[in-house]
């Protein structure tokens, strides 16, 4: 069994509807795949509509922005309860800040390159959670940059004049939401050292006190001392182990299944869900 829980959808900086998705995964050879936008849940019920009719099973989640102590960290979450008040509102500011600070940098990149903000909502789906991809598209659209990388790489990049910070939670609150949620913690390419500043142990630690249930080892953006590191401190802290794709459609180079989780571990995730997979009708 091949078992994906990390992707994107249109619905955040993915460029595959949900349901385009589901249909990639089956293609791809994937059982299982966990859709994980960007502090967002608007792209479950496409996707599970195409659960019957691809065969793959669906696993429902999201991926939360947050930061401990200054350095940005990724939070999967996954089978969580989406009504629960207090992690919807998170997610729902969250996403309110990404466009608010998506229009803020327009404005400053529009000076040395002319665009609007409606460029930018022209190459995201109707609904989705604006972003800096979706201003790399449309960058791309306008003829600036080759690519999204090129525009991340020459104009978008965290460091650059054009960047503007977005709100975030600190991970160590979201954690504590997402278990009263219902939902599975895994903390994402944790040691992503490519993406940027990534946290020491001894955060990690404390994350796993108040309740982290895992952490992503098997990701491209980890080479092998790191994947190796990773597996040493989760075994030491009581933590999962998953692999995942990270997969955005053509936003990026990630492919659905090259990274996996292992089933044995996947069904210790199950376990401790609130929501159920969504599976194929019985034949």
């Amino acid at each position: 069994m091949r078992i994906d829980l990390h992707t994107h959808s249109s619905v955040s900086d993915g460029t595959d509807s949900p349901s385009q998705l589901m249909h990639r995964a089956a293609a791809a050879g994937v059982d299982v795949v966990a859709l994980t936008d960007h502090d967002a849940t608007a792209g479950w019920a496409q996707a599970a509509r195409e659960v019957a009719a691809t065969g793959v099973h669906l696993v429902r989640g999201a991926e939360l922005s947050c930061s401990a102590d200054g350095i940005s960290v990724h939070l999967l979450c996954l089978l969580h309860d989406p009504e629960v008040p207090e992690l919807r509102a998170e997610m729902q500011q969250a996403r309110q800040s990404r466009e608010d600070r998506a229009q803020v940098m327009v404005e400053r990149i529009a000076v040395d390159y002319p665009m609007t903000f409606r460029d930018v909502l022209d190459q995201a789906a109707h609904g989705a959670t604006i972003g800096r991809p979706h201003i790399a598209d449309a960058m791309v659209a306008l003829g600036y940059m080759p690519d999204r990388g090129a525009a991340f790489a020459r104009v978008l990049a965290s460091d650059g004049p054009y960047y503007v910070r977005h709100y975030v939670q600190d991970v160590r609150a979201a954690v504590q939401r997402v278990r009263a949620a219902g939902g599975v913690p895994i903390l994402a390419h944790p040691r992503a050292a490519s993406r940027g500043r990534v946290i020491a142990d001894e955060v990690i630690a404390e994350l796993a006190q108040v309740g982290l249930a895992g952490l992503e080892v098997d990701h491209r953006d980890q080479d092998t001392a790191a994947r190796t590191h990773l597996r040493a401190l989760a075994a030491d802290l009581g933590l999962l182990v998953t692999g995942a794709s990270d997969y955005h459609g053509q936003g990026k180079e990630n492919r659905l299944g090259e990274n996996t989780t292992d089933p044995e571990v996947f069904a210790r995730i199950l376990e401790q869900g609130r929501l159920e997979v969504v599976r194929p009708p019985r034949t």
